[in-house]
C-alpha cells in the first residue's frame, strides 16, 4: 500500500547540504547548487525552509548568518541537538518546543542516522545518494538532488479541480488491465470504459462527479455522464447517483433534485435505476456523483486509437460554453457589478441548454470516416485537445485563431479576468474524421443547426500539439487547473 503523505515543511541536513572549503577562493563553506536550487523550489512551492545542523542551534544560526547566504533564504527552523553528545531525538525535541510538524515534514539527508531520528519522530525520510537504500530504513532514495521535485510534488495539496494529466498518467502506468473484456483501458483522454459483454454489444461505462450549478444539478448531472457515453458512438441508457448534500438541507431541497434528475433522465431515454442519497458534513453544497452506462453494436464503437495523420480535427459550437452557463449562475451579482446587464446574463444562464452533445456526437458516429470524439470538460478547448491527442496516440495541428468563442463568453472572460481556452466546456465536441468523411459530416451538422468549425488536423504519430495563429508557430496554452476553479478560489 502506498504511504499518503503531506507536507508543509522541507528540512535538509546542513552537512548534506554544504559544499566543503576549497582553497582560498573559497575559504568557507557554501550551499551547493543543488542544494540551493532545491531550497528556493521549496519556497516557490509555498514549503517551509528547516535546517538540521549537528553543530547546536546557536552555531548553526552564526553560521548561516555568517558563511552561507542563499540568496534571502530564510529557514523557518534550525533543528540541532539538545543534549550533550547528541542524546534524545532533536526532531522530537524541535516539535515540543515551536511550531515544527515531523508528520508533514520531508527531511532530507546523506547520513542514515539523521534519517532514523526524522523517522522515529514521524517525518518523511529521503536518503541522498543511494538509490539501492534499505526502503525499511528510509520513505525515499534518490541519487542527485535533480530528482527531489518529483517526490515533494506527491506531498503538496492539490487545487480544486480534476488530477492533473501527468499524474493521471504516472498512477495508470503502475497498473494492469488483464481482464480481456476491457476494450478501451483507463487513460489520460479516456472518459469511458467499454467492457466486451457479448459477441455483438459493448457496454460503455462512465462516472463523474458535479459540484457545480447547484440550482441546475440534477440537470447537469444527466447531461455530463451522458456527453461521455455518446463520444464512443454509444446509446446512454441507464444512471446511478450519489447524492450528497449538507447538514441542514430540507427534504423539498433533495426532492427537488431527485424530480431533476428522473426528468431529464427520461428526456434523454435514460433509466435512473438507484443509488445512495446521504446528508454529511463532509460536503458544504451538494454534490451528484453519477455513474452512467450505455450499449453500442460493437462494430460501431468509437475508439480514439483509430485516428491516423490526415485526419481533419473539427469542433462544434464554442469553447467554455458550459463555464459561461456556470459562471453565470452563480456569480450573476459579481457580473452585474462589472457592468453586464440581466439580459446579457440571462442569455449566458441559458447557455446551459447547450451542454449536450448527444445530437452531434450520435450524427459524427453515423457517419463513415469518424475516427475520434472528445468533448470539452475540465480544463477547457486546450486541456481536451491534449488529452484527445494522448488517447490516439498522435500528435495534433491546431489554428488557435480559427477555435470559435461565443461574444458573450468573450464578454464575461474579459470581465474576470480568465481565458476562454483554459475555461469548462462541455457542449463543445471535438471530432476527428477522415479528409473525404469532414465535408459530408460538417453540411449534415449544419443542416441539423449545429455550429461546427474546422480548427486543425492530425499531424502524425506522438504526443503534443502544433499550435498555429494566422499561419505562423504559436504556443498553445496549457492550465494546471480550470480556470473556473481559479477564479471560484480567488486566485
Amino acid at each position: 500500500m502506498t504511504k499518503a503523505y503531506h507536507f508543509t515543511t522541507i528540512v535538509f541536513d546542513l552537512e548534506t547540504a554544504l559544499l566543503p572549503p576549497a582553497g582560498r577562493a573559497r575559504r568557507t563553506p557554501r550551499l551547493s547548487p543543488g542544494a540551493a536550487a532545491a531550497c528556493r523550489q521549496a519556497l516557490a512551492d509555498g514549503l517551509a525552509l528547516a535546517l538540521y545542523s549537528r553543530a547546536g542551534a546557536r552555531a548553526a544560526r552564526a553560521h548561516l548568518a555568517r558563511t552561507i547566504r542563499p540568496g534571502g533564504l530564510r529557514p523557518a527552523f534550525v533543528i540541532a541537538p539538545t543534549r550533550p553528545g547528541g542524546r534524545g531525538n532533536p526532531f522530537a525535541a524541535a516539535a515540543r518546543a515551536t511550531a515544527f510538524r515531523p508528520d508533514r515534514s520531508l527531511v532530507v539527508s546523506a547520513d542514515p542516522a539523521v534519517l532514523r531520528l526524522a523517522g522515529a519522530a514521524g517525518a518523511a525520510t529521503l536518503l541522498l545518494g543511494a538509490p539501492t537504500a534499505d526502503p525499511a530504513e528510509t520513505d525515499f532514495a534518490i541519487e542527485h538532488l535533480r530528482g527531489l521535485g518529483a517526490i515533494v510534488r506527491m506531498g503538496l495539496p492539490l487545487p480544486a479541480g480534476k488530477l492533473p494529466n501527468d499524474l493521471l498518467r504516472a498512477l495508470l502506468s503502475g497498473f494492469r488491465f488483464e481482464d480481456p473484456s476491457l476494450l478501451i483501458d483507463p487513460a489520460v483522454g479516456e472518459d469511458i470504459a467499454a467492457v466486451d459483454v457479448s459477441a455483438d454489444e459493448v457496454l460503455v461505462l462512465k462516472s463523474d462527479p458535479i459540484t457545480f450549478a447547484t440550482d441546475a444539478i440534477g440537470r447537469y448531472a444527466v447531461l455530463v455522464n451522458a456527453n461521455d457515453i455518446a463520444t464512443s458512438g454509444a446509446t446512454p441508457r441507464w444512471l446511478l447517483t450519489t447524492l450528497l448534500f449538507p447538514v441542514g438541507s430540507t427534504p423539498a431541497r433533495i426532492a427537488s433534485v431527485v424530480h431533476d434528475l428522473e426528468s431529464f433522465c427520461r428526456a434523454c431515454g435514460v433509466t435512473l435505476c438507484g443509488g445512495h442519497t446521504e446528508i454529511t458534513d463532509a460536503v458544504s453544497r451538494p454534490v451528484v456523483a453519477g455513474m452512467m452506462a450505455g450499449t453500442v453494436a460493437r462494430r460501431r464503437l468509437i475508439d480514439k486509437r483509430a485516428m491516423r495523420p490526415g485526419d481533419h480535427l473539427l469542433m462544434t459550437k464554442a469553447a467554455g460554453v458550459e463555464g459561461t452557463a456556470i459562471i453565470a449562475r452563480e456569480l450573476a451579482a459579481r457580473l452585474r457589478r462589472l457592468g453586464m446587464s440581466a439580459a446579457e446574463i440571462c442569455r449566458c444562464r441559458d447557455f446551459l441548454d447547450r451542454v449536450s452533445i448527444i445530437p452531434e456526437a450520435r450524427r459524427a458516429a453515423a457517419t463513415p470516416g469518424t475516427t475520434a470524439m472528445h468533448d470539452i470538460t475540465e480544463g477547457g478547448v486546450a486541456t481536451a485537445v491534449d488529452e484527445l491527442g494522448a488517447a490516439g496516440g498522435c500528435r495534433l495541428r491546431v489554428h488557435v485563431d480559427r477555435i470559435p468563442v461565443y461574444p458573450e463568453t468573450r464578454r464575461v472572460c474579459r470581465l474576470l479576468g480568465i481565458d476562454p481556452l483554459g475555461l469548462i466546456g462541455s457542449g463543445g465536441l471535438l471530432i476527428c474524421c477522415r479528409p473525404g468523411s469532414a465535408r459530408r459530416l460538417q453540411h449534415h451538422l449544419a443542416a441539423d443547426g449545429i455550429e461546427v468549425t474546422r480548427i486543425g488536423e492530425v499531424a502524425g504519430r506522438g504526443t503534443g500539439v502544433e499550435a498555429q495563429r494566422n499561419g505562423r508557430a504559436a504556443r498553445w496554452p496549457r492550465f494546471a487547473v480550470d480556470e473556473i476553479a481559479r477564479l471560484f478560489s480567488g486566485r
